[in-house]
């Protein structure tokens, strides 16, 4: 598990314990991808504790914006350990009012995220939260649907990224913190 991550702040021991329960699953989605599962990782209170504190260390921020779906579980831990709010876009047909939406361009495929109506307020500033950075359209998406609101991204946050899917070039304006990365 997690052998070939790397944790980007070296000095975190806890980061780096968190790191090595990351699962890798062959051929899934589909044969030849290696899935890094961080499912362990969430499961391990410990390691959670260490994920959340990490992911909103150094930053200010109004509000977490969770992308659906493990983005709900770390933007809402993270919210509650930074006493802020959280808001959960979310794909389409999930919301009884949307804001906005935003089509883009998965590494299988395509889909869309939504912002929920009355969430987010012009102005505010917001640390995006998701699991894992693989080609960046998700994260893009979440970015772009927070500016269009007029908020500002106070950064944007992924557990994993993995750099071989070359996803940070798609956030070159945004402040992006992964905490590791294979």
């Amino acid at each position: 598990m997690g052998d070939q991550v790397q944790v980007l702040d070296g000095s975190d021991d806890d980061l780096r314990q968190a790191a090595k329960l990351i699962r890798e699953v062959p051929d899934f989605p589909e044969p030849g991808v290696l899935f890094r599962d961080i499912s362990p990782m969430l499961a391990d209170g410990a390691a959670l504790n260490a994920v959340v504190a990490a992911l909103g260390r150094g930053l200010e921020f109004d509000v977490v914006a969770g992308v659906e779906a493990r983005g709900f579980l770390l933007g809402a831990a993270v919210a509650q350990a930074f006493g802020t709010g959280v808001i959960g876009l979310r794909k389409p047909g999930k919301l009884p009012e949307v804001a906005d939406r935003v089509d883009y361009d998965l590494e299988y495929g395509s889909a869309t995220l939504e912002l929920p109506a009355d969430t987010l307020q012009a102005g505010q500033r917001v640390l995006v939260v998701d699991d894992v950075l693989a080609t960046g359209g998700t994260l893009d998406a979440a970015c772009r649907l927070v500016l269009r609101a007029g908020a500002g991204v106070a950064a944007a946050a992924v557990v994993l990224e993995l750099t071989a899917l070359g996803g940070r070039a798609r956030l070159d304006e945004q402040d992006l913190r992964p905490l590791l990365s294979v």
